[in-house]
């Protein structure tokens, strides 16, 4: 077992500066799937260091950011996130091999 999570973050920010801020981020640990929802697989230690790191960015009376744990990364991932039309170049749902 790899001890890694598939997370679903979203975020909606008020602030252009904030907003690029949290968008960096987002792109240090995970694969952009929209506009600002990112798929993140994670320990439990990357998640809470990428906690920390947006939760010093964002308002917290303005702004929202949302995580979904979607489980372990290698229990059936491509079964729990869907996409209808166009998919994001990097494959989400390809299942991890380790």
């Amino acid at each position: 077992m790899t001890g890694l999570s598939c997370y679903v973050v979203s975020y909606d920010i008020r602030d252009d500066k904030r907003l690029r801020k949290v968008y960096r981020t987002m792109k240090e640990y995970g694969i952009r799937l929209h506009y600002s929802v990112f798929r993140c697989d994670l320990t439990k230690l990357d998640l809470a260091r990428l906690k920390g790191k947006l939760e010093g960015i964002i308002n917290h009376d303005q702004d929202r950011i949302m995580i979904i744990d979607l489980g372990p990364v290698k229990e059936g991932i491509g079964q729990r996130l869907m996409f209808i039309g166009v998919r994001p170049e990097e494959d989400p749902v390809q299942e991890a091999i380790f």
